[in-house]
């Protein structure tokens, strides 16, 4: 019995208890853990021109935004104080209420006002020829979303494809074929893969975003005109 007691407490003393052990898993699985900005830095070369290409999208969407956001905006009696200028003949006021307004929607009632006096089609045809220039200005430069979004995965995946050839000639020079040589040098190369994926769904949403916003102004604008010319067809007081 007194024999059986001394192994006991050997084996208790020999082996490492089990929070010990659990503890140094942790730590190790903790060492294992890869940091973003470490992961990104093995992309390679190609992960500058999409990083430069990530930040221009966030130029260009939030430049944008802007611009589209102040061309909805119109006060609201706006309309009310053009059908009342009108409504009493007093058209230079109309035009200098729409002139003096900074807003797509008053540039184009400006060319409708200046029309007053020539055939419904003709007023018409100015202020829709006004809309058109006035939605260009807010799609211009709209196009580079639509770019990022379709060249940023191509050039993720030409880094992928590069990196997968030079890690397949490196094992051919040095014949090391183990699993966890070819898993590193395939989940490295595939950095770039993701990355450009993420920066080109992330342009795709911004352009699509911006569309739907560019569509309300415009439906603002048709809405305006149309009003404008409900005025015009209205008897003057």
């Amino acid at each position: 019995m007194l024999l059986g007691l001394v192994t006991l407490l050997q084996d208790s003393l020999l082996q490492p208890k089990a929070d010990t052990v659990a503890t140094a898993a942790t730590a190790a699985a903790a060492d294992q853990q890869i940091r973003l900005l470490d992961l990104l830095a093995k992309g390679g070369v190609l992960m500058i021109p999409l990083g430069i290409l990530s930040v221009i999208a966030v130029f260009a969407f939030v430049e944008r935004y802007l611009t589209i956001s102040k061309a909805g905006k119109l006060e609201d009696n706006f309309m009310p104080m053009i059908r009342d200028h009108i409504s009493n003949g007093n058209i230079s006021a109309a035009r200098s209420l729409s002139k003096n307004t900074n807003s797509p929607i008053a540039r184009m009632i400006d060319k409708g006002v200046q029309r007053i006096g020539k055939p419904i089609e003709s007023i018409e045809k100015s202020m829709e020829n006004v809309g058109k220039l006035e939605i260009y200005k807010m799609e211009k430069n709209l196009v580079i979303l639509s770019i990022i979004a379709g060249i940023a995965p191509m050039f993720g995946f030409l880094g992928t494809i590069a990196g997968m050839i030079q890690t397949f000639f490196n094992i051919s020079i040095t014949s090391d074929i183990t699993l966890g040589t070819i898993a590193g040098g395939i989940y490295v190369k595939m950095i770039t893969s993701a990355t450009g994926l993420i920066i080109g769904l992330v342009a795709y949403i911004g352009y699509s975003f911006l569309n739907a916003q560019i569509d309300k102004v415009i439906n603002k604008m048709e809405g305006a005109s149309a009003e404008f010319i409900d005025i015009l067809q209205e008897p003057t007081r």
